[in-house]
């Protein structure tokens, strides 16, 4: 989603556990994959290893002590973020290409901060960063397939962590994080930024008081055209990204349009989701925009692209409420992530935002959402203008977890919430395989979903 053009820098040094590693072989795409009646099925849940994590507060602190891992495109833009919020400290920074490293470090000395520690020995340095007993948040902004391990070593090494979109790929390593995270009693977050947009957060308050009635459906997407971008060296570093075409076939990045429509519905807290459904377009853009753009002899010539052009997903919940996701990075279309929610009072659909409410519009004509900014979440009213990209989501991302963990709040999200956004990737695939055939989709929660709980529909907090 960060559109930021980087500089060109030499691909070779990134080696291959960064650069996607192997292939997709051994996804654990059949763990807890069983088909599913659109019902309500208690599947058995691994043995907990430890108690919950749900409502668990951060320890207050004064200071919070930052680490990034990763710093190209996303790491890279998003350290400004965490220097433009008051009470942090940006003390260690990683990765393997060390220009991009000390780029990142003089940022943190251009803010007036002491010059961080720099780890660039190769793509594991992580390991020794996270050993060093001064970090309270590691923030990764890696390439997808290293998330997995660099989320479960900061939390063998007792920092919490937030996961650039998905925290993971299959679903042995979601219940493996839900699990240490338990154990080990850090936090482990998907950093949905998206769940800050302006209009996500007036649409939850407003869903939240009932504006809307009971709630039916919703839908959220990634629908961005990709293309040049995953062709471009200088964009994405090596192919990782394009080259999880040739893998899966399923929704490759389904957080950003799950995560906000789980937060209207209160999935975790009072709903869950159950199962998923999902069909899959032919594969045809990638090749077709290789062939138009791509020299012979590009190494892109020897992939053969299997992910679908677009997926569209059915998610039923407990419930019987029904969202329906997309992704699709392949075609030429304008940006969407749809974004829409409907009940028994109205409707709201985003890309163009407008709004249907039975109470104030009639004739079947939409109404402007821009008059219904009273309902804008406080942190929107507080930080009308915020820095950084995407609108200003990002910021708020890092103003509040921050917040929390300067004044020992429980987080808005957690890591039931990040594995169960992320649970389509895996379930998606395997839905498509078999032609259809419903995916169960765990509780990741072990039952604790019944129980009502606040989340991202906060009170502005008192600080102190």
């Amino acid at each position: 989603m960060n559109d930021a053009r980087p500089e060109h820098h030499d691909v070779s040094r990134r080696s291959v556990l960064w650069t996607a590693g192997a292939a997709g072989a051994g996804l654990g795409l059949g763990a807890f994959g069983q088909s599913a009646e659109a019902a309500e099925p208690e599947e058995e849940s691994p043995r907990r290893q430890g108690s919950t994590m749900i409502g668990v507060p951060f320890q207050r602190r004064s200071t919070v002590r930052v680490a990034m891992v990763g710093l190209g495109n996303r790491g890279g833009a998003m350290i400004d973020l965490y220097l433009a919020v008051p009470g942090v400290k940006v003390v260690a920074l990683c990765d393997p290409v060390k220009a991009k490293a000390e780029r990142a470090a003089a940022k943190v000395t251009a803010a007036g901060q002491p010059s961080p520690a720099v780890y660039v020995h190769g793509d594991h340095d992580y390991e020794e960063l996270l050993k060093r007993g001064d970090i309270d948040f590691a923030h990764v902004a890696t390439p997808w397939d290293s998330h997995f391990e660099i989320a479960k070593s900061a939390l063998l090494n007792g920092v919490h962590v937030g996961v650039e979109c998905p925290v993971a790929l299959r679903l042995e390593e979601l219940w493996e994080l839900v699990d240490l995270s338990e154990r080990t009693r850090r936090h482990c977050m998907q950093l949905e930024n998206c769940c800050y947009g302006r209009n996500e957060l007036r649409v939850l308050r407003m869903a939240h008081a009932g504006k809307f009635g009971d709630l039916l459906h919703g839908a959220g997407a990634y629908n961005h055209d990709l293309r040049s971008m995953m062709f471009d060296p200088s964009y994405y570093e090596g192919p990782w990204r394009r080259l999880w075409h040739t893998r899966l076939r399923g929704d490759l990045y389904p957080n950003h349009g799950f995560g906000p429509v789980a937060n209207y519905m209160d999935l975790n807290r009072g709903d869950r989701a159950v199962s998923i459904v999902s069909v899959g377009s032919p594969s045809l853009g990638l090749a077709q925009y290789r062939a138009a753009h791509m020299p012979e002899g590009d190494p892109s010539w020897r992939e053969t692209y299997i992910g679908s052009d677009r997926t569209i997903s059915l998610v039923t919940t407990a419930k019987g409420r029904v969202i329906r996701l997309e992704h699709d990075v392949s075609t030429p279309h304008p940006y969407s992530r749809i974004n829409s929610l409907g009940g028994t009072k109205g409707l709201f659909e985003d890309y163009p935002e407008r709004i249907y409410l039975e109470a104030d519009h009639r004739d079947d004509a939409w109404g402007d959402f821009s008059k219904y900014a009273e309902w804008d979440h406080w942190l929107w009213k507080e930080h009308a203008n915020p820095p950084g990209a995407h609108g200003g989501m990002d910021y708020m991302l890092v103003f509040r977890l921050m917040q929390c963990m300067r004044l020992g709040l429980v987080p808005d999200f957690d890591v039931y919430d990040a594995a169960t956004w992320t649970s389509p990737v895996p379930l998606s695939h395997r839905s498509i395989k078999e032609r259809g055939l419903p995916q169960q989709i765990p509780d990741f929660t072990r039952g604790e979903w019944r129980r009502s709980r606040p989340g991202m529909d906060s009170e502005k907090p008192a600080e102190a």
